[in-house]
């Protein structure tokens, strides 16, 4: 929405206000709009006195008039666009009687618009090659509505055409030759459907923005841009471009802002490429860049950020990059096919011999891994089943075997989380002498499912017991099978269950009626702790507060992939070891169905569905989000929601207001892109509805982002800057 306003503002800029009395046809022929877009709010107070040319202004309307004709018509809508409306519940387009054409027909009647800006109201329907009838139009923007299928070859009509936004709809196929728009300054096709091939564009240098991000251009990136002398910002992100990084691009000599990433583009840059003193922002992530970057990239370059992660790259200060064999192998498998013709139809069969070879082998060894695991899980199962534990009535489950001398000895699972504790089954009398026969001065807390003691195991580990007395009847077969499962949640953002012990009564030896959860020990307290001593909030400096949210983000994200969710995710929840690493202590394993709806891990409440629950862990993240920002707990959802609201403001006025908003604990040690991105992170995960609030995944990506910049801005020794913040605002002040 924030680029709509930014759109409407500069329209507004372009052309003056004048005014005067509109053609009774023009004025029935916005009525007829009015009707069409089914009565938008923007639009509801216009009546039969309405006077338009003398209409105020806003970023949401502007009807411009000039000797009794509209020049410049802009409607904002406040219907979400395609990819937003995929997180939302219920349909965001016009109703279905909606007719594009005939729309379109009483649109293209306005035949002196030289501005036409259609923004999130909904249209949906193919896009009518007859919009070509508005022959003076300089400005067209239809973003942010539904328009499907190909963009219509009568686009190149517009002659003087100097911007064109289709973003964030549903075009797809190729984009037609736009060469002959000589005059075309701002080109945005994102988020859409559009490729494979890149748009030619021509020879004309008068475009300044270029933004093809988010669709589906699979080729290389052309060299004709090297002639692009004006162009300033560059967007081909989010794309499946291949062949080598272009070096040109980063030298173009207005260039302010290149965005690349997340797309399949290859090789080394040149260690003597130059770059442009304009550049201040450049994002090359998830490429298959490898090498050294040039100096102009390096660490060494201030006032500019650039983001490098998930590349092969060598000599760089993130740690995230993929081994260099990763990206020579993914570089082969991308490769570009050869432009010339010789010899074309047998590249082909080979090609396809080779695709046959390849799918060959791996449906044989897929087959042959198939039945090594149903051989090795059925050894197992016979293995496991053959054990006896007398003192659990475990008959078929137990994972106890006898010694030598008769006594029960405890036997270590294997576990395929290499540096975590194993784990165990314990006997209750280990339990007891752990605890010290759960002395009361053990005691570290009561609640409604149970006490938690701290013990030491006969090998000295200090760990802590958590008690749980079952108030449903369960078979200790149907309890093993659970906490088996518990064994495999091995994480290093999670405090780890080292093992169990089941109880059963005496008389019932078939019924458990406790069990015994042994966790480990996270000694250095609480996130919450930390937050509310203003000592140790005083050691979390921004860095390491990223650091531990983007630890909880894991510890959630492997959670939610294992099928856990619902989890209860608070500080008081969060543990922080002696190196601050974060360790989520309560996380939630339901038991199945046909036993009842208790877990004997007594997390959270069952939630209705597993969808809800994830969207209220990511809520939960959300609130900690705010809590690190502001330095502080939050103490109830209501305050959560005030706290939004403020930073939302604060975030739309400027990066003072911000900035006042947090903790002065880590003021002077946050890049302010940094932080303006965590905050909208947090914004997103606290949204009301559900379905508007993103997945763990987007959390992480955004978080890494975050986490980017921040070391972008340190090694540049820039942390009270906002280099891509104060050029993307500009250019959007300026093109749209």
């Amino acid at each position: 929405m924030r680029g709509f306003l930014i759109l409407g503002l500069f329209l507004f800029v372009l052309v003056p206000f004048t005014s005067a009395q509109l053609v009774p046809a023009e004025s029935r022929i916005l009525f007829q709009i009015q009707q069409f877009l089914e009565f938008p709010q923007v639009l509801q107070q216009w009546n039969k006195w309405t006077n338009f040319c003398l209409l105020p202004q806003s970023p949401y309307l502007v009807v411009t008039c000039s000797d009794n004709h509209i020049t410049e018509l802009t409607i904002v809508g406040n219907k979400r666009s395609p990819s937003e409306s995929l997180k939302s519940t219920g349909p965001q387009a016009l109703s279905g009687k909606f007719p594009i054409d005939s729309f379109f027909t009483v649109v293209t009647k306005l035949s002196s618009l030289k501005k036409l800006s259609l923004v999130s109201l909904g249209l949906w329907g193919p896009l009518p090659g007859k919009i070509s009838r508005l022959h003076s139009l300089e400005v067209l923007n239809i973003s942010s509505n539904f328009i499907v299928g190909g963009v219509p070859s009568s686009i190149v009509n517009f002659k003087n055409l100097k911007s064109l936004v289709l973003a964030r709809n549903l075009f797809n196929g190729s984009v037609p030759d736009l060469k002959v728009l000589k005059n075309l300054q701002v080109l945005d096709l994102s988020d859409n459907k559009l490729g494979p091939k890149f748009p030619s564009l021509g020879n004309s240098n008068n475009l300044v923005l270029l933004n093809l991000s988010n669709n589906l251009f699979r080729s290389e990136i052309p060299n004709g841009l090297n002639k692009y002398t004006h162009l300033q910002v560059l967007d081909l992100s989010s794309n499946k471009l291949v062949g080598p990084m272009p070096s040109f691009i980063f030298s173009l000599p207005a260039i302010q802002s290149i965005s690349i990433a997340k797309n399949q583009l290859s090789s080394a840059l040149p260690a003597s490429m130059s770059c442009s003193n304009n550049l201040k922002f450049v994002d090359v992530s998830s490429n298959l860049l490898i090498g050294k970057l040039p100096a102009c990239l390096g660490s060494s370059s201030r006032n500019r950020t650039v983001i490098n992660v998930w590349n092969c790259l060598s000599s760089t200060s993130s740690k995230y990059q993929h081994p260099v064999s990763f990206c020579e192998k993914q570089a082969i498998a991308v490769k570009p096919p050869p432009r010339t013709n010789d010899g074309k139809q047998q590249s082909t069969v080979k090609l396809g011999v080779v695709l046959g070879l390849i799918a060959g082998i791996v449906v044989v060894v897929g087959g042959i891994g198939l039945l090594i695991f149903f051989v090795v899980k059925k050894v197992v199962r016979n293995r496991v089943q053959g054990y006896k534990n007398d003192s659990f009535a475990f008959e078929k489950n137990s994972t106890l075997s006898k010694t030598a001398d008769g006594g029960n000895a405890r036997r270590t699972m294997r576990m395929v989380s290499l540096g975590l504790p194993p784990y165990n089954v314990f006997t209750l009398e280990e339990m007891e002498e752990a605890t010290n026969n759960f002395d009361p001065t053990n005691l570290v807390g009561e609640g409604s499912q149970g006490q938690l003691y701290r013990g030491c195991l006969r090998d000295g580990t200090v760990v802590l017991v958590k008690c749980l007395k079952l108030k449903q009847k369960h078979s200790p077969q149907i309890l093993q099978q659970h906490m088996e499962m518990v064994s495999k949640l091995r994480h290093r953002h999670l405090v780890s269950v080292l093992g169990h012990c089941v109880v059963t009564y005496q008389d019932h030896p078939n019924t458990a009626s406790t069990v015994f959860i042994v966790l480990e020990n996270v000694v250095n307290g609480s996130l919450k702790d930390h937050l509310s001593d203003w000592r140790k909030r005083d050691v979390l400096k921004w860095p390491q507060r990223m650091g531990i949210t983007m630890g909880i983000a894991k510890g959630i994200q492997y959670l939610h992939t294992g099928g856990v969710t619902g989890n209860d995710i608070k500080l008081e929840n969060v543990l922080l070891d002696e190196t601050l690493t974060a360790r989520i202590s309560s996380y939630n394993i339901s038991l199945p169905p046909k036993v009842g709806s208790e877990s004997p891990l007594a997390g959270p409440d069952q939630f209705t569905s597993v969808k809800q629950a994830e969207k209220e862990d990511i809520y939960q993240l959300g609130v900690i989000l705010l809590e690190v920002i502001i330095g502080r707990p939050i103490n109830s959802r209501s305050e959560a929601e005030d706290l939004k609201l403020q930073v939302e403001t604060a975030l739309a006025e400027s990066p003072s207001k911000l900035r006042d908003l947090t903790d002065p604990c880590i003021r002077g040690t946050f890049a302010y892109d940094s932080l303006k991105t965590t905050v909208q992170i947090a914004i997103n995960c606290l949204e009301k509805e559900l379905s508007r609030r993103p997945s763990v995944e987007d959390v992480l990506w955004h978080m890494q982002y975050s986490i980017q910049v921040q070391e972008g801005a340190t090694n540049s020794g820039n942390l009270s800057g906002n280099q891509s913040g104060k050029i993307s605002g500009s250019l959007n002040n300026k093109f749209y």
